[in-house]
């Protein structure tokens, strides 16, 4: 469970803005999603594979 502390004048917003960031960071709704159904480790690779390029592949147009 995340636990924000409100500091002393801290303003709701802020507080807000932080616990947001914490939860995206932990990946509490990705971890969710993906444990609702088995993906095989041969998926899950090629997945990871396929991002890596793709990322690169920005990458490289960026130098280009």
């Amino acid at each position: 469970m995340l636990k924000i502390i409100i500091k002393e004048g801290e303003n709701i917003e802020r507080a807000l803005k932080r616990y947001k960031r914490k939860h995206r960071n932990i990946k509490v709704m990705q971890n969710l999603r993906e444990a609702q159904f088995f993906t095989k480790p041969s998926v899950k690779r090629r997945r990871e594979i396929q991002k890596a390029s793709y990322i690169q592949n920005l990458r490289d147009q960026e130098d280009i």
